[in-house]
């Protein structure tokens, strides 16, 4: 109850509005709108590219499940080009490939030079990575280390080294391709005969023959090429007898021409 004089006390209710859920209808505006402009940019940046970019963003368009089936490409970031993701996986399977070749022929160099019977040949034996794939090659001396003199029958020392090679190469799938090389001194005769083509073939089937002496078996060799004077390792100067020389490639079992 009031005392006298005294103004009896008064109670405000205050009603609190709660603004649709929060406040929330401003965001759904708001993402709508970076939506559109989003929308906007990448529309300008498909007309400012190039044809092979709108057309491959028009197929997505077209058919989005067969273009993710088919392609399974994405667009770069830093060029308008497209990137097939099973070309990344084949690129790595490439690489992968390529060291275990590489590792491979340093196995093979490593082991003929622990053996002394080719101490004094270990020098004319190189080996790198060409585009096929692993390049083993026996470059011929003045000594005809090789070979006789004219003629295709291999001396006892390169026998051994293809034999050994042979071996080597037949623990992996890989095909080999075995090529003839000679240099441009010719033979006496108008070129109808006996040449130089006949040569190098002849010497890369007798290196072919050594290697499948071994564990190589012959279902390996994928091709036996005589060059001639026809791929010249000193092109200053074809009569070198650095162009006398047998080559064998081990392909990269993806590589085709």
């Amino acid at each position: 109850m009031a005392h006298d004089g005294e103004q009896p006390p008064q109670i405000i209710k205050k009603i609190k509005k709660h603004g649709g859920h929060h406040g929330g209808a401003w965001k759904v505006a708001y993402a709508d709108f970076v939506t559109a402009m989003m929308a906007l940019f990448i529309v300008l940046w498909v007309l400012s590219s190039s044809q092979k970019v709108q057309k491959a963003v028009a197929s997505y368009f077209r058919d989005p499940i067969g273009f993710s089936t088919k392609s399974k490409s994405i667009l770069d970031g830093s060029s308008p080009s497209l990137i097939k993701m099973d070309q990344v996986s084949s690129m790595q399977a490439h690489a992968k490939e390529m060291e275990l070749l590489k590792e491979m022929g340093e196995k093979i160099i490593g082991e003929l030079s622990q053996d002394p019977t080719f101490k004094n040949i270990m020098g004319h034996i190189k080996v790198e990575i060409v585009k096929e794939g692993l390049k083993i090659e026996l470059i011929d001396s003045s000594k005809d280390l090789f070979f006789e003199i004219g003629t295709a029958k291999l001396t006892k020392e390169a026998e051994l080294i293809l034999k050994k090679i042979g071996d080597e190469l037949s623990k992996i799938p890989n095909k080999v391709i075995i090529e003839g090389h000679t240099d441009a001194r010719p033979y006496s005769n108008d070129g109808t005969g006996y040449t130089n083509f006949e040569l190098s073939a002849d010497r890369a089937n007798s290196a072919r023959r050594a290697l499948t002496q071994g564990n190589m078996t012959p279902s390996q060799i994928f091709e036996v090429r005589g060059y001639a004077d026809r791929e010249l390792r000193d092109k200053a100067d074809p009569f070198n007898f650095v162009n006398r020389r047998i080559s064998i490639i081990v392909k990269y079992s993806d590589y085709s021409e």
